[in-house]
């Protein structure tokens, strides 16, 4: 042992001497190679204030970026290098944060259904995140995002403000600079798509939850296709492609109406059709069709939580702390005020504390906030997230009287709250430019299309190949007869 500690301690020693001789060359370095000379400025200027420091103001864009911006010491050694590598760091791992929200949607739709069904709801999920980003790079991005719209002047206007032409989204590394200097040089090309992709497939796993356990599965993989790849850039297009709603002055931050209203009342045209499971509402009344773990559901809350603060804090679009932090905070003060109002909600409603209530109210406090969470003060993120709870609860034992089935409040959370918290930003918005009639006008058009668009889709592929499966598929369970596998052994 002794002849053991010795070798370990050599060892060590070894290291600290290499360590000691690779700083000492660094430090004689020359400093015109361009990482020192980015080091040498950046330690010889005095630091600007810190949200100055990383905005979408200190840009590459500002700074000329050459056409080739990989090849460029000069632009790799600017001052304005520095800020765009960490603000498109941020919206890289903003990328990814959303992208855990599609795991989060996954265990939560799981949880409260039928362990019969969790296989299908597995699949399902997997489907609309694989091919949502393979439509929106095909066609979705460059349709959301088409160019400049000129409402007064439409001959020199990329579009007409209310339908653009996609197109695949790609661009080359040799002809093109590494920024979207379009509309925002902050990021790269492909880390702006990647973001953007990710929110794109979240309007069909809103729809998901809601049609779960009585659908069938090849009518839902081609209708999350078109949702995903043709309807959601249209109404993306109007406030964040720059279209008409944006040109109007509607506002919506993160997409409390581009993402959520949209994919909650796509739900409720395919709910409407496709009616309630099986046994749910009797003449008895309502036979609750629990869901087989709370702990998988509660999972996925929380993992939807984590990722929205890339959904919220990357829609900041830089790493600016100011702004970044300020979102963070409205974001989760937000959903814990939801929490708790629908636990006091349901409380009393139910007579009893209802864990899935409480879940859903701290998603509901999310959605509400999404709009405005960069745009109303800390205590009206409270307010917003509050009566997003209370909101939630009512409409889903609304939807629940009047005998329509979501297994997994998916209309109520996003539709209803969509609308609410898009609202809450005329009312709560300390930018008076943030009107109220403006914000309705936009969620309820952008909710409109969202059901006429499936409401027509959906009924085509009913009267064509079918949108349920059978009475005995369904009480066999869709995890046997759609796929011949079950998620867990069953007795």
């Amino acid at each position: 042992m002794t002849r053991f500690n010795r070798l370990i301690s050599n060892g060590v020693a070894v290291c600290l001497l290499l360590t000691l001789t690779l700083a000492t060359q660094a430090q004689d370095t020359s400093p015109d190679t361009p990482a020192a000379t980015a080091a040498s400025s950046a330690n010889a200027e005095e630091a600007p204030p810190a949200v100055e420091a990383i905005s979408n103001t200190a840009s590459p864009a500002e700074a000329d970026a050459p056409p080739s911006a990989y090849s460029s010491e000069d632009y790799i050694a600017s001052d304005g290098y520095a800020a765009f590598t960490v603000n498109n760091l941020w919206i890289c791992i903003s990328a990814a944060l959303v992208f855990i929200m599609h795991l989060g949607f996954t265990t939560l739709e799981s949880g409260l259904t039928q362990k019969k069904n969790a296989v299908n709801i597995i699949f399902k999920n997997v489907w609309i995140v694989c091919t949502g980003v393979l439509l929106y790079a095909m066609w979705g991005f460059n349709a959301m995002y088409p160019g400049t719209y000129l409402p007064d002047d439409l001959a020199n206007s990329d579009w007409n403000g209310y339908f653009a032409m996609g197109s695949w989204f790609g661009q080359s590394l040799n002809d093109t600079a590494m920024t979207t200097a379009e509309y925002n040089a902050g990021y790269t090309w492909w880390g702006d798509f990647i973001f953007q992709a990710m929110f794109a497939a979240t309007g069909a796993t809103i729809v998901s939850g809601a049609v779960a356990e009585r659908v069938k599965l090849p009518t839902f993989m081609l209708f999350a296709m078109l949702l995903v790849g043709f309807a959601y850039p249209v109404t993306g297009s109007w406030k964040w492609g720059g279209g008409w709603l944006n040109e109007m002055g509607f506002y919506d931050f993160a997409g409390s109406s581009v993402v959520h209203a949209f994919g909650g009342f796509a739900a409720l045209a395919c709910v409407l059709l496709l009616g309630p499971r099986l046994g749910k509402y009797t003449p008895d009344g309502i036979k609750p069709i629990v869901g087989h773990s709370m702990p998988l559901a509660a999972i996925g809350v929380f993992l939807l939580w984590f990722g929205w603060f890339g959904f919220n804090g990357g829609s900041v679009l830089s790493a600016d702390p100011k702004a970044v932090s300020f979102v963070f905070v409205t974001t989760s003060l937000a959903a814990c005020a939801g929490a708790v109002t629908s636990i006091i909600a349901s409380w009393l409603l139910l007579k009893k504390p209802d864990v899935s209530m409480a879940l859903n109210g701290i998603l509901a406090g999310l959605v509400g906030i999404t709009a405005g969470a960069d745009t109303v003060t800390e205590f009206s993120s409270i307010l917003i997230g509050g009566i997003s709870g209370l909101i939630v609860v009512v409409a889903i034992l609304a939807f629940d009287k009047i005998r329509i089935d979501d297994p997994v409040g998916a209309i109520s959370v996003h539709g209803i709250c969509g609308i609410w918290g898009t609202i809450a930003v005329g009312i709560f918005s300390f930018n008076p430019e943030h009107k109220i009639w403006i914000q309705a006008v936009g969620t309820f058009s952008i909710g409109a299309f969202a059901f006429l668009f499936s409401f027509a889709l959906f009924l085509i592929l009913k009267v064509t190949i079918g949108i349920r499966v059978t009475p005995e598929e369904e009480e066999q369970g869709l995890d046997l007869s759609e796929h011949g596998a079950h998620a867990y052994k069953l007795d």
